[in-house]
Formats: C-alpha cells, sequence, structure tokens
C-alpha cells in the first residue's frame, strides 16, 4: 500500500505532545487544551484520507510540514524554528494511528519531516509499506 496526499489549513496548527501536564493530586499525565485543539485539528483534515484498511507491515513515512508566512523572500526555505519535528510529528503520528492508517505508530520504521515556510499552511503525507528486504528503500539503505 501507498499513499500521498496534502492537507490545507487557514494557518498551520499550534502545538505539540509536549503539552501534556502532570496533576500531582492524582498523579496522572492529562492533555491541555492546546493539544487536545491540536490533535482535533489533525484528525479533522486527515480522516477523509484514511484507508479502508490499516497498514499491516513496517512503514516508511514522509511529512512535509510548510508554515503559511506572508514575506514571500521566506516561501520554500527551510524553517530552523519551532515547533520541534519530533515532538509536532509524534501528536501527528499518534492521531493517524488512531484513525487507523496503521495498526500502532511503532510500524513507522523509516521517517522523513521537513518544516519549510508556504503562502499556504500544507502538510504533505507520503507513506508506503514496506514489503521486504529486496525492497528499493531497504536495499538502498542498507548498501
Amino acid at each position: 500500500m501507498k499513499d500521498q496526499f496534502y492537507l490545507h489549513f487557514d494557518t498551520m496548527p499550534a502545538g505539540t505532545s509536549q503539552q501534556k501536564r502532570y496533576d500531582g493530586r492524582t498523579g496522572r499525565y492529562f492533555k491541555d487544551a492546546k493539544l487536545l485543539n491540536l490533535e482535533r485539528q489533525f484528525a479533522v483534515a486527515l480522516r477523509p484520507h484514511k484507508p479502508s484498511e490499516p497498514c499491516m507491515r513496517p512503514i516508511k513515512l514522509t511529512v512535509w510540514f510548510a508554515w503559511d508566512v506572508k514575506d514571500k523572500k521566506l516561501w520554500g526555505t527551510v524553517k530552523p524554528t519551532k515547533p520541534d519535528t519530533d515532538n509536532y510529528i509524534k501528536t501527528f503520528k499518534d492521531v493517524m494511528t488512531y484513525l487507523g492508517f496503521w495498526v500502532d505508530d511503532s510500524q513507522v520504521v523509516a521517517e522523513t519531516i521537513y518544516k519549510t515556510y508556504a503562502e499556504k499552511a500544507t502538510i504533505m503525507v507520503s507513506y508506503s509499506e514496506i514489503m521486504d528486504k529486496s525492497d528499493a528503500f531497504i536495499r538502498k539503505e542498507v548498501e
């Protein structure tokens, strides 16, 4: 299975998986409103692209986050500022798991994440199942 699609937003959703909070009285972690809102925005955008069946094999995932900016000179350039890719992609993958793109996000064995600026807030997602060691991706990475 292989799929590629684009998600468009008025402005890039804000927040990261780091917005979990600890309640000292109950000893439990909880998601704050900003993280819940981020998950909701990702879920609404991703739901139309949900596959009929979840991927069962290892997955190669590429996600390109393009933050909207007014300055045309920045369009197409890298975004070296917050949020950190590891914190942002965690929430994104968690939502993809929840929606059933795959059974568990541990199946994602290779991922590439880009952050750039663009005219419009867009997320490009590409994922494919890795079939076996003869898969071109595996062969290229091992050689």
